[in-house]
């Protein structure tokens, strides 16, 4: 009979998830500041583009721009800390989604206007937010050569933005420059030495970033003077382009957008967390979906778009190898700030964009080697088994990179299979769930591949 008086057993202590180290309130911020300006001209584009087309004036689209930073910021507050039932608890940077660009475009272009836009954005991302906790049980059928691929034709999609950002703005000058070439190649060159040396590699893309710069602004290539024009601190204005209106021909596309944003942000949940080395059962990717779907339904509320998580971000947590996720929620803190102090966001957009575009090459590119990775670490059975597995890449692989390669090439397709295929990203991960399934049948569902 055992003692009654004996010390109980010790439980065993918890091992400490990398993703909740600590680090020092200075360094935190340091990182997070690398996280924001590696995502901040994806943030910005959007509204920028969608302003544009609306014909809203320059202090109009500067309300979407510091809504969109405000929105964005509050969402990775969300995302990385987390409350009950939402937020992943993840080192992801959530941003609004450059896939809802197009349709929010054809519904401005059919009269309706930004309220029609907002009332489409709420209703899908309430519909989203339904459908949060069954996207999540779907875990099983994205085996490590799905889940690789995805994560590669991420890395794939994301290179023209960096090719983008080094050709500059059309229209301007400099646009497709050699020194514009020179820029992003001596950015480039400065990251690499600057990763070689251990005291300075977690912050070698800042430091990089820092460096082109510097240059940029002594050949006269950065310009700074609008960074004093405008408000210092300005409050978000809700409704500030009218109450939201509600029309089914714009909410239907928009439904579309919101289920190929569920996937994309399921597909950056996986990849987040084979970088940084930690699980994702069901649960928490549920919390992850709803987070990312109470947000987009939320942000018209304060003129802005539906949230995604940014797939840039987790390539620099490959770079830098700091996975906290409290460095991504000091990233979010400084997003609220450049939200309510345009300043600071003024400050951050004359950084050149031929720099962001040679730092980007650093980062986009550790995305695709990511699930290059992952896929070489997928267990296969047989020679038959390898063999599937390279058609499921091959053939994914070639549907991400032929949108990208040609932009119009289905544009004679219906809007729905158009705006699937015309995703690189969904359409390797149709692609690649669909051929899984069928070559291998069963046995390509393994839900322990990932825990």
């Amino acid at each position: 009979m055992p003692d009654p008086l004996a010390p109980l057993p010790l439980a065993p202590a918890r091992a400490v998830r990398p993703e909740d180290e600590r680090l020092p309130l200075a360094r935190s911020l340091v990182y997070g500041t690398q996280h924001v300006l590696s995502m901040y001209g994806g943030v910005v584009a959007v509204p920028l583009i969608v302003g544009g087309a609306a014909q809203l004036s320059p202090g109009q689209i500067g309300v979407l721009v510091a809504s969109a930073l405000f929105v964005s910021g509050i969402t990775t507050l969300l995302q990385s800390l987390g409350v009950p039932f939402f937020g992943a608890k993840l080192p992801l940077v959530q941003g609004t989604t450059f896939g809802a660009v197009s349709t929010m475009l054809v519904i401005i272009a059919d009269g309706d206007g930004l309220p029609s836009v907002f009332g489409a954005v709420i209703v899908a991302g309430v519909i989203g937010f339904l459908l949060a906790p069954v996207v999540s049980r779907l875990q099983p059928v994205f085996p490590p050569v799905v889940t690789g691929t995805i994560i590669a034709a991420m890395g794939i999609s994301l290179l023209p933005v960096a090719a983008g950002w080094i050709m500059g703005t059309e229209g301007q000058a400099g646009y497709g420059s050699g020194l514009h070439l020179a820029l992003a190649a001596i950015t480039l060159v400065a990251v690499l030495i600057l990763s070689r040396i251990r005291a300075l590699s977690g912050v070698a893309i800042l430091l990089g970033i820092a460096v082109g710069t510097v240059i940029a602004a002594l050949l006269g290539a950065a310009d700074f003077s609008g960074v004093t024009s405008g408000a210092v601190v300005a409050l978000p204005h809700p409704f500030a382009f009218g109450a939201p209106t509600f029309h089914l021909a714009a909410i239907v596309p928009m439904v579309v957008v919101i289920i190929v944003t569920l996937m994309e942000t399921t597909a950056n949940l996986f990849a987040v967390t084979k970088v940084v080395g930690t699980d994702l059962p069901p649960r928490r990717l549920a919390d992850g979906l709803r987070a990312d779907m109470a947000a987009s339904a939320l942000a018209p509320l304060v003129n802005s778009f539906p949230a995604t998580a940014f797939a840039q971000n987790i390539g620099l947590i490959s770079v830098t190898r700091v996975r906290s996720r409290y460095t991504v929620a000091a990233g979010g803190v400084i997003l609220v700030l450049l939200g309510l102090v345009p300043l600071l966001g003024r400050i951050v957009a004359a950084v050149p964009q031929p720099v962001l575009g040679g730092a980007g090459i650093v980062l986009f590119g550790s995305v695709a080697a990511a699930g290059i990775r992952t896929l070489a670490e997928a267990p296969r059975t047989d020679d038959r088994d390898a063999g599937h597995d390279t058609l499921i890449v091959a053939v994914s692989l070639s549907l991400a990179v032929l949108p990208i390669a040609v932009p119009g090439l289905y544009a004679s397709l219906p809007d729905l299979v158009a705006m699937v295929l015309g995703s690189g990203v969904s359409a390797a991960a149709f692609s690649a769930v669909l051929l899984n399934l069928l070559l291998k049948g069963r046995g390509g569902i393994r839900p322990h591949d990932h825990l």
